[in-house]
């Protein structure tokens, strides 16, 4: 009986060890692999980093008004919600040499998912209110200025509570219309306003699959696209259903033609137009497995470009990335595509859950617009 017990103890302790032991192998393989961002060298971009100060930084936007760039970020600890979780917003001339403006903080709170909106001389910060440490943003608020360093108290959005805006985009720059989504997930819809701070339903866009962040965009003949994040179960393997929807309708954008791209989950989406084309940046999982299905915790991750057609996405590069990465935003000018987004050590190339934890730094990204128009996808 002695004997049978210290075998079985043994054996418990080889298991271990071996556990132990593997466990660590995959912990140092994910440490010290090398990055395999795939960059499409015929779109010649120049990055830099924009902000890399030690801490956790995250969830950017960008805009450009009355002659300057203005880029805020999430700054945090890590990638989960806390109350100490701040806003922080800069300027600049060039994209280059940033200035730092201020913080936004929601006391006991955490803050997350800025966006901008440039209102005639106003400029307009939206934002997601988080009690949770996963986080799940359960309230949208807004703040205005009209001088981009004195900015009005965050206030609700009258009508909408527990819709989460994105960024709200006009065609003809008298009527505005956002994407918003459900803080319980699963649908989404469009709304409309005549002032562009009042807004009022207009459409249902999506129902079903965990639907999370939707942006929008317009084509030149002023039909509106709109992508959304599907997650399926949300398990932290990933889920096979995980998708992209694309969306699109005529005016007067009641009426939505779905399809779904299972090329990745676009997380994190900023759409763009430029000649004709729509464009996106945002999240891209390039491989899938038994542990890494779409939108798994354990995959590698990757801020990317991607044209969008009607009725899929086209992958065209890879921006330099990895880990807990993309949430991007984007301003066009003097001929050039400037991307803001965040990453972690582009040198490494960690899985998901360990960039959630580290060091993640905001970089910028230049693109030639005429490049990219003409380039044609790996």
């Amino acid at each position: 009986m002695k004997k049978a017990l210290e075998n079985s103890v043994l054996v418990l302790i080889i298991y271990l060890l071996i556990l132990f032991i593997s466990f660590g192998t995959l912990l140092l393989y994910w440490l010290f692999r090398p990055n395999r961002s795939d960059i499409n060298e015929n779109l010649k971009m120049k990055v830099w980093a924009a902000v890399e100060d030690g801490w956790h930084n995250s969830n950017t936007d960008m805009t450009y008004w009355k002659g300057k760039f203005y880029l805020i970020h999430a700054c945090s600890p890590y990638h989960f919600g806390i109350n100490i979780c701040k806003l922080k917003l800069w300027s600049s001339k060039n994209a280059k040499r940033w200035n730092f403006l201020r913080i936004f903080q929601i006391k006991g709170e955490d803050i997350r998912d800025p966006k901008f909106q440039v209102l005639d001389d106003k400029l307009v910060l939206y934002a997601l209110k988080n009690k949770t440490f996963n986080p799940e943003p359960y309230d949208s608020v807004m703040s205005t200025s009209l001088d981009g360093d004195n900015w009005t108290e965050w206030s609700e959005i009258s009508n909408q509570e527990g819709w989460l805006f994105w960024r709200p985009k006009t065609h003809d720059g008298n009527t505005w219309y956002v994407p918003v989504y459900w803080r319980d997930h699963g649908k989404s819809k469009l709304l409309k306003s005549k002032d562009g701070t009042s807004w009022n339903d207009w459409s249902v866009i999506y129902e079903g699959l965990k639907n999370d962040e939707t942006a929008i965009e317009f084509f030149p003949d002023g039909r509106l696209l709109c992508t959304a994040r599907l997650e399926g179960s949300g398990n932290f393997l990933g889920d096979q259903r995980g998708c992209t929807l694309i969306s699109v309708t005529d005016k007067p954008y009641k009426n939505w033609k779905r399809k779904m791209s299972y090329l990745t989950r676009l997380d994190g989406p900023v759409l763009f137009s430029y000649d004709g084309k729509v464009y996106a940046v945002g999240r891209y999982q390039p491989k899938r497995g038994f542990m890494t299905k779409q939108g798994s915790i354990f995959a590698r991750k990757r801020t990317s470009i991607f044209l969008i057609e009607e009725d899929r996405l086209v992958w065209l590069s890879d921006l330099p990335s990895a880990g807990d990465t993309t949430y991007g935003g984007v301003v066009l000018k003097d001929g050039y595509l400037y991307v803001c987004y965040y990453t972690n050590d582009v040198k490494k190339d960690f899985p998901w859950v360990l960039g959630m934890i580290s060091q993640s730094d905001i970089m910028m990204a230049q693109i030639n617009l005429q490049r990219l128009k003409h380039i044609t996808p790996l």
